[in-house]
């Protein structure tokens, strides 16, 4: 299929309407075939639970190009697990793993147009999401849901590409972190906006959480992971019940370990070790790894000396070996990556 005329090269990280995307609805306790339509819009009652309770969840994901040309997505299975964990937290009936699949792979076919090529240093985005559509005043749980899934082709997260990023230790406490509580399960950001709004207008690039009970750990951001390098060359990722279950990053961990031969290890991070890491990034499926070349402590800063002007050396290489992976030049682990046909 001939490709859109778009400028691949310069998009940013924003919405431009595809041409379809998949639709299903949930009524008295089914949910029916669904279908792939064209209309965009959404067209909900005023008392819906999404709107009255926000009761609501997404999914986030990419597809991409490979150097042989077939179109692929990363590990949508896992994303399939993990919204179905958010489904169950929030009283929301389960859009079967299978079905999940196969939806988000008939939307990606139906938009190849979308799929940016090879090289370009852009991606189609996935956005599986699902509401409660029917009209709830008391407070609990919708009768009627939709499950629905768009695309959209866009640029690096972070505008720069890998310029590493400053970020602070915020004073925020974090309601709810990324993901719909304090459990494994998926993606609502509503809690974090105020925040990163504020980060943005004193001239932070994100926000470093801390645990809500000590205030000494070091959790996430408002909508990535933290990775780190000791000067030794080993992975560090926090360990925390409350932090999102990142695919890129249990992706990462294992990259470190089977392809770099490094030694990677889940723990929890101490806010005053931070000095002893030679590298730090945030990782998620819209950045895969941001470098940080410096954390603010109110007022005291933490640079990372393998960060400060680009992407340290084993960052790099975690990025690279990923990045293969997903594009077809590096050979993938069994499962991870499934061809759209």
């Amino acid at each position: 299929m001939e490709k859109k005329n778009i400028d691949w090269a310069n998009l940013g990280f924003g919405y431009i309407e595809t041409d379809y995307r998949f639709v299903s609805d949930y009524k008295n306790g089914a949910w029916d075939d669904g279908a792939m339509i064209q209309d965009a819009n959404v067209v909900i009652s005023e008392c819906a639970g999404v709107l009255q309770y926000a009761q609501t969840i997404f999914e986030g994901m990419k597809a991409y190009t490979t150097a042989d040309g077939r179109i692929v997505t990363f590990r949508p299975d896992l994303n399939a697990d993990r919204m179905e964990q958010s489904a169950k937290r929030l009283e929301m009936p389960v859009f079967p793993k299978e079905r999940f699949v196969e939806a988000v792979l008939m939307t990606i076919k139906a938009n190849e147009a979308y799929v940016p090529p090879y090289g370009s240093g852009a991606t189609l985005y996935v956005r599986p999401y699902m509401f409660g559509s029917n009209a709830v005043i008391g407070v609990k749980p919708a009768d009627e849901y939709q499950f629905r899934v768009f695309t959209t082709p866009v640029g690096p997260y972070f505008k720069g590409g890998v310029k590493p990023l400053t970020i602070r230790v915020s004073d925020f406490d974090r309601a709810a972190p990324c993901g719909t509580g304090h459990i494994k399960a998926g993606l609502n950001y509503a809690m974090s906006l105020h925040a990163i709004v504020d980060a943005h207008k004193q001239g932070y690039d994100e926000n470093m959480y801390l645990d809500a009970g000590t205030r000494t750990k070091v959790e996430e951001t408002g909508g990535a992971n933290f990775l780190f390098v000791t000067k030794d060359g080993k992975v560090v990722t926090p360990k925390s019940d409350s932090i999102l279950p990142s695919i890129t990053r249990r992706s990462l961990m294992q990259v470190a370990r089977e392809y770099l031969g490094l030694e990677a290890e889940e723990r929890e991070v101490y806010l005053d070790e931070l000095n002893d890491f030679a590298e730090c990034g945030l990782c998620g499926t819209a950045a895969v790894i941001s470098p940080v070349g410096k954390v603010v402590d109110h007022g005291k800063e933490i640079c990372f000396p393998s960060g400060m002007a680009e992407m340290g050396p084993v960052t790099k290489k975690l990025y690279e070996t990923l990045t293969g992976i997903q594009m077809g030049t590096i050979k993938a682990p069994e499962g991870w990556i499934v061809e759209v046909k």
